[in-house]
């Protein structure tokens, strides 16, 4: 593979691949990708793949038979950025992963940053980070997943230079995060991980080390509820963003936002049952919000503001003694 670009047999295979790692990794975000046109689809298949790779591998898990599983959380962020430098500078590794994303950011001129936001997500939870405040949450959010929104937004056709927009697919990816975190709160405790604010907590009377435990179940209900508000604020932002899109993507997106929205939904709706079983959307519920969706993409886009939301900050700092590794402290703006 070239600096500039595969073979059109090497993409078509990467493109094959990538496709099979999101119908395994993510059916929900793969459902919503078939109303793409075929060249935003196939490069959104292969951003997916290496995000999915990301998460894999500096979880413990391994990249197929290929990669070498590393033995230490910090062994693993370092395989997986030097693998992302590598893609990004047109190397071929001949894992599927990062070669889809040689050519994604070949085709799409990824900025490269966007990378590095993401990967210092995967730092902080190799290092247990935890956040303090709703501040640090919804920079958390923001690697993990609102990062991905505005690679995705690039992948769409938007530039660089239309950072209100760019904001917004972050806000939609922010949205996706606080949807899962407020699904997996107690699932996440039990591998002793914990994604809820400590301030929260603490106005609740929960240590960390208590949230899965059954007799704070009504205080874990105002937590989710907390969270599925706070996802439906940015959730609402995005909303504006999409409609700048053309009409498929706005109809993908707007059908997106409306699957997570629903997890969100769910968890808000059944309070204290929340956690008794992991929240699912299935089939006939997501036509049934593809539908909607459509109606969404047709009608104009609201006119939110969104000078009171968590801005990602340009250029991002890499480094803050009060926020830990790979924190990206910013606040509200206008974008």
């Amino acid at each position: 593979m070239s600096e500039l670009a595969a073979s059109p047999s090497d993409r078509a295979r990467i493109v094959e691949a990538a496709g099979g790692i999101i119908a395994e990794g993510s059916k929900s975000f793969r459902f919503a990708s078939q109303l793409f046109s075929e060249d935003v689809r196939e490069k959104s298949w292969l951003l997916y793949a290496w995000c999915r790779a990301c998460d894999d591998i500096t979880d413990g898990q391994t990249l197929g038979h290929d990669a070498e599983r590393p033995m230490d959380p910090h062994a693993r962020i370092q395989f997986v950025r030097d693998r992302t430098r590598a893609a990004l500078a047109g190397e071929e590794s001949g894992l599927v992963p990062f070669d889809a994303l040689a050519i994604v950011a070949a085709e799409t001129g990824l900025p490269h940053a966007l990378t590095d936001d993401h990967l210092a997500g995967f730092e902080r939870d190799a290092v247990e980070w935890r956040p303090e405040s709703e501040e640090d949450l919804l920079s958390y959010c923001y690697q993990v997943a609102g990062a991905v929104g505005v690679m995705m937004a690039h992948v769409m056709g938007v530039g660089a230079e239309d950072r209100d927009t760019l904001n917004r697919a972050a806000d939609l990816g922010i949205a996706f995060q606080l949807a899962n975190i407020a699904r997996d709160i107690v699932e996440d405790a039990h591998v002793g991980r914990t994604y809820v604010p400590r301030q929260w907590l603490a106005e609740l009377g929960i240590s960390p080390g208590e949230i899965a435990d059954p007799r704070h179940r009504s205080a874990l209900a105002e937590v989710g509820k907390r969270l599925a508000d706070l996802a439906d604020r940015y959730r609402e932002s995005a909303r504006v963003g999409a409609g700048r899109l053309p009409f498929r993507s706005r109809w993908a997106v707007h059908s997106a936002a409306r699957i997570y929205g629903a997890i969100a939904e769910k968890a808000r709706a059944l309070g204290e049952r929340a956690w008794d079983r992991r929240i699912r959307i299935g089939k006939a519920e997501k036509l049934r919000l593809v539908v909607a969706a459509l109606w969404d993409s047709l009608r104009p886009a609201p006119a939110t503001e969104r000078s009171e939301l968590w801005t990602r900050p340009i250029p991002v700092r890499r480094e803050s003694a009060s926020t830990g590794p790979g924190s990206i402290p910013s606040g509200p703006a206008s974008g």
